[in-house]
């Protein structure tokens, strides 16, 4: 786990004794958490805004593999794939709860390693860490956390917001978290076949980093705010594009045509893609993790957003009895499916 440290085990300090030991560095942030982690429960007042909530479950050999995944990572992105879902509501985050369970084999200096990430990703975002709950497990680690986030009824958006001839925009760019993957499983499988091998990751910190320590866009919704540009419908990108616009699509009651020369692929993306002989695009339509945020906007706001570096503008809504396809940079018409992250089956289809 942890070099160079000394290791205590979790029954020295007991359940009470331990989330003692987690919460006494928490930070709190807003003032509407009137009463963070100690009690039964966490008390909030937003003051008659709306109150968005999610909860994400991150399993041990399912979502995540310690054998390259450090744990002050993992903290931080349990964190961020909340925050994504928050902000994908245009809204703003303000508290999370974080239960854990975990193994004997996990010391108190591992589990201190995972919750330093978690309030890193805290402090960084400016979300209280209001409480939670942990256990033993006897099966690895497995970390639930719950987002609340706070909106104005009237800047909420849904996913079946959409209208036909709205133009499709994504923020970032996208496929390099699952390339990520890619490499970090060729290092494992590398490593496991011969452990004197040093893992080959020069050139790759960009995508590794997306894979490992990714953000959640709330800086998107602040510039779309400031262009004065209200988004009609978003999601955020967990489970590839594809996967996402079809969700959109079918909420909306509509259908979508997106243009594959538009879709922003980073060319370190590109490039680790053909060295895996696998299609760019594929990746940036089926690979998810990326967490960019996925939505519609107006057409009256184009002039707005066509130059932005960070927004793309890669197709637009369409009658439902259109369908749902890509227009390849060839020209050909692709229907669009859903082959993205499927936790049942633990791979990528």
């Amino acid at each position: 786990m942890l070099e160079n440290k000394s290791r205590t085990e979790i029954s020295e300090l007991g359940e009470f004794g331990l989330i003692d030991h987690l919460t006494k560095n928490i930070r709190l942030h807003h003032a509407s958490t009137e009463k963070g982690a100690g009690d039964d429960a966490a008390v909030l007042d937003h003051s008659g805004r709306k109150t968005i909530v999610t909860t994400d479950l991150l399993t041990e050999g399912i979502h995540f593999d310690l054998a390259y995944v450090p744990l002050r990572h993992l903290g931080y992105k349990s964190v961020i794939v909340n925050l994504s879902d928050v902000y994908a509501m245009n809204a703003t985050p303000t508290q999370i709860t974080v239960s854990i369970a975990f193994s004997n084999r996990f010391s108190l200096e591992a589990i201190e390693e995972l919750y330093s990430g978690m309030l890193l990703a805290c402090d960084k975002y400016k979300v209280d860490l209001a409480g939670g709950d942990t256990t033993s497990s006897q099966h690895g680690l497995v970390i639930s956390i719950t987002a609340l986030g706070t909106a104005a009824a009237d800047e909420i958006a849904y996913r079946d917001g959409a209208a036909e001839g709205e133009l499709i925009c994504v923020s970032g760019d996208l496929g390099a978290a699952y390339m990520g993957l890619q490499i970090l499983e060729r290092e494992k499988q590398v490593y496991l076949e011969n452990p004197a091998m040093q893992p080959d990751l020069q050139g790759k910190d960009y995508i590794l980093e997306r894979q490992l320590k990714p953000e959640a866009r709330g800086d998107v919704l602040e510039l779309l705010r400031a262009l004065e540009v209200k988004p009609t419908s978003m999601i955020d990108i967990s489970d590839g594009l594809a996967s996402e616009i079809l969700h959109i699509a079918t909420r909306s009651g509509l259908g979508c045509k997106l243009f594959e020369e538009k879709i922003p692929i980073d060319p370190m993306t590109y490039e680790s893609a053909r060295e895996f002989n696998l299609d760019p695009t594929v990746c940036a339509l089926s690979g998810g993790e990326d967490y960019e945020l996925l939505f519609t906007i107006a057409q009256k706001d184009y002039e707005k957003v066509k130059n932005q570096p960070d927004i793309s503008v890669i197709g637009h809504m369409t009658a439902k009895d259109e369908g749902c396809y890509l227009i390849s940079k060839s020209g050909q018409v692709h229907q669009i499916t859903a082959q993205g992250w499927d936790a049942f089956l633990k791979k990528k289809e």
